[in-house]
């Protein structure tokens, strides 16, 4: 049973070098990549603390769930052992199962999956910008594991660690979407402005939700 723990008792081995900056740490870039989920989450707990006392308390689980995933693949990347591996997958689960039970489209979800499409300027630029981001996250993901071989070729292995900076940008967007989606029947007489942090005029910022109340009567 000890031999779970083991270093590199996983058959889960990434295009890093392993153990070429410390005895330690088995991948050391796609370890400390993973930091970005522990300052997003924290951040996207406190941007949305408003939309959290109006709608769900269960966004603060959600993010620290985005978080556990940050910790336990720091540990996976550090030890590449199969306990390390079997905690970042359960991990993952648990957060898509947190988001599917907190923003299930329940009337919407059909007419949504046909087309995309909306009048909210707001919510067609978080979808476009999560399409974008997950599409290069998981660009470098799949590069990382088809092509790891050009990547030696040219010393620089670290596409992994890119999918790990890219999909932790790319959730807020996420799930904030989701909320914009989920107001429209579960907040009917309230509006989502979107803003970003830390500054609206940047091209790519964290988005969070600042929540209006409407004036007539629902």
């Amino acid at each position: 049973m000890s031999s779970i723990f083991a270093y590199q008792s996983s058959e889960v081995d990434w295009c890093e070098s392993n153990f070429q900056h410390s005895e330690l740490v088995a991948e050391f870039y796609n370890t400390f990549s993973n930091v970005f989920f522990l300052i997003f989450g924290p951040i996207i707990m406190f941007l949305m603390h408003p939309y959290a006392q109006k709608r769900t308390w269960a966004i603060y689980g959600v993010s620290v769930l985005f978080m556990v995933i940050g910790l336990f693949s720091m540990y996976f990347h550090m030890t590449l052992s199969f306990l390390g591996q079997l905690l970042d997958e359960i991990s993952i689960l648990w957060l898509l199962a947190s988001g599917y039970s907190v923003w299930m489209p329940r009337c919407y979800f059909p007419k949504f999956i046909k087309g995309n499409r909306t009048s909210n300027g707001d919510l067609r630029h978080l979808i476009e910008m999560s399409v974008i981001l997950w599409a290069a996250a998981l660009t470098s993901w799949i590069s990382d594991r088809v092509l790891c071989s050009f990547w030696q070729r040219i010393h620089f292995s670290y596409m992994h660690s890119i999918w790990h900076v890219l999909i932790s940008i790319t959730f807020p967007y996420g799930i904030v979407t989701m909320a914009l989606l989920d107001a429209k029947y579960e907040m009917p007489g309230q509006t989502l402005k979107v803003h970003y942090w830390p500054r609206d005029s940047w091209f790519i910022g964290l988005p969070y939700v600042e929540i209006q109340d409407n004036d007539k009567n629902c």
